[in-house]
């Protein structure tokens, strides 16, 4: 039986590395999916299950659990850059800068407690334990691959940080949904009033949602002028898929003449609608299927990579083609589509137009779902090469003795950002299905959280029994709940910010799925959805690259 003894004892061997993450990943994510008073601590698991196995002395060769929890995290990071990248900046407009002012606040008022705290021990907790604590207090685990990383760089040698962030991180979570439930009641919020106000207001931005209308020309000014001319008259975008014209269906064209009495289907912004009608003439009720010309109307998947970055201006489908685009669905919402929008691959495109010229259309853009199956990836390990180039490129800083880089955390976030943004301009298919993308997150944050399990367990039991755990735990906590307050009564106050959207920016301000889906039952609306995801892709970057620049700034 010594080869059985030799698996689970012989640190150099890769069978018995490979068996140890599989049983430290499998049952870490079988205990997350535990639920703890309505709350589950889901992949986190992962790491206080290698934290028993590191304890009881089932470990591995340093280099290679180094290896594999660097390669973990560049693996999780740059997934959720390319997830986030479309919507990093348009997250800015509107509504969407109140929310990550409030956001960023969060971020450095946590930042600001753990140093307050830092500085009131005396020392008592090292920096680089007590930034463990941030990153366990707001539940952020890139932060803390970001400060281990960090770390490296100054060639640290204390104890494991992950010891400060696993004492944080469960009172973190109900701390956060603690301060959400304590917000309501401090405000003296009223759930059902917040969300009829909620359903009345206008969700979705006029400027994009595609608005359908048929009308009946009436403007005696526009007989005898083409599209093209009322539409230069007008200002404004809009596309007509079809025109009845004495009797007959036809796929209007720029050169399409208007008369007193045409009929058309009509597509445009919604904030367009009125100005559009006040212009051609009122609405009327139209059944196509009755006209003599058959039309069809079809949702198109792009798929084609030359696809990619094509203005639908410049496809000119409605003179070469003989069909019209009317909207384009795009991460499950409908955008009109006006002549700058840029195509993307995974984009679903409305065409309106004669059968044969439908299929023509399908043919260039692809149309086949099978195509999208494959991940793309090329651009994955492109953008992993140009990441870990930038985040190795040296940053000198008056007054800091070492240069910061970004590192394996920053560096392939921040391309990995800009190419989900704009990596369709240098002809790369950014587009993975959401199941993929999940996968390689999961995989990524699996391998880094057992990682640091592994190597921080011979220590854990001691720090926290013999050690100053309980204090970790107690940082922790004043980290978690003093700004999500602070922040939650100026967003109410003062923003005016809605319950339910406040619920989704505070779990989102700290990277918190549990407290995601805990604001998710609260409500049938999609609100805190819409917070979370508005806030979540300044917030992750804020907290890897403020992990980092703590311990570059101040540790070294």
């Amino acid at each position: 039986m010594d080869w059985l003894q030799a698996l689970f004892t012989d640190v150099d061997s890769i069978a018995h590395i490979v068996m140890l993450y599989a049983f430290v990943i499998a049952v870490g994510v079988l205990l997350g999916k535990i639920k703890f008073f309505g709350v589950s601590l889901g992949v986190t698991f992962v790491l206080f299950t290698g934290i028993v196995c590191g304890h009881f002395g089932f470990t591995g060769n340093t280099q290679i659990l180094n290896f594999m929890q660097d390669f973990g995290l560049i693996l999780f990071v740059f997934c959720i850059g390319l997830q986030v990248g479309p919507s990093f900046f348009t997250s800015f407009k509107k509504g969407g800068v109140s929310m990550n002012v409030v956001a960023v606040g969060v971020v450095l008022l946590n930042v600001a407690v753990a140093l307050a705290l830092y500085y009131a021990l005396g020392g008592r907790v090292e920096l680089p334990m007590m930034v463990g604590i941030l990153c366990g207090a707001v539940t952020n685990t890139p932060g803390l691959g970001a400060a281990n990383e960090a770390l490296t760089q100054l060639n640290y040698d204390g104890p494991q940080i992950a010891m400060g962030y696993a004492c944080a991180y469960p009172l973190g979570v109900l701390g956060i949904i603690g301060s959400i439930i304590l917000v309501r009641l401090l405000c003296g919020i009223n759930l059902k009033k917040e969300e009829e106000e909620l359903v009345q207001q206008e969700t979705a931005d006029p400027h994009l949602t595609p608005h359908r209308m048929h009308l009946e020309v009436h403007n005696e000014a526009l007989d005898g002028k083409t599209l093209f001319q009322v539409k230069n008259f007008l200002g404004r975008d809009f596309v007509i898929s079809r025109i009845l014209q004495n009797g007959h269906v036809s796929i209007p064209n720029k050169d399409t003449v208007f008369h007193v009495g045409d009929q058309m289907f009509v597509v445009c912004a919604e904030d367009d609608a009125e100005a559009i009608i006040a212009f051609i003439g009122p609405e009327i009720k139209v059944n196509w299927e009755k006209q003599d010309t058959p039309m069809v109307s079809r949702r198109i998947l792009v798929t084609q990579s030359k696809m990619n970055g094509k203005r639908l201006g410049q496809l000119h489908f409605s003179s070469i083609y003989g069909v019209n685009v009317t909207r384009v669905n795009r991460s499950g919402m409908d955008i009109f589509a006006s002549p700058d929008l840029t195509l993307q691959v995974g984009d679903r495109v409305m065409v309106v137009g004669p059968q044969d010229a439908v299929d023509r259309v399908a043919n260039l853009m692809g149309n086949s779902l099978k195509r999208l199956d494959h991940p793309n990836i090329v651009t994955i390990f492109v953008g992993i090469f140009l990441g870990i180039l930038f985040g190795s490129l040296p940053i000198a800083f008056p007054g800091i003795p070492t240069p910061v880089k970004l590192g394996l955390a920053g560096g392939p976030l921040i391309v990995a950002i800009l190419i989900g943004r704009f990596g369709y301009k240098l002809k790369l298919v950014t587009y993975t299905t959401m199941s993929a993308n999940l996968m390689l997150r999961e995989i990524g944050i699996a391998l880094f959280l057992a990682s640091v399990g592994v190597k921080a367990g011979a220590n854990f039991v001691q720090t926290v029994v013999e050690g100053d755990g309980m204090l970790y735990v107690g940082c922790g906590f004043l980290i978690t709940v003093i700004p999500l307050l602070i922040m939650g009564a100026v967003a109410r106050f003062y923003y005016k910010i809605n319950y339910f959207k406040l619920m989704g920016l505070m779990a989102g301000s700290t990277t918190d799925p549990p407290a995601l889906a805990y604001a998710n039952q609260m409500t049938g609306t999609n609100a805190p959805a819409v917070g979370y995801s508005t806030v979540y892709p300044v917030t992750m970057f804020l907290r890897i690259l403020t992990a980092q620049l703590l311990i570059l700034i101040l540790a070294s």
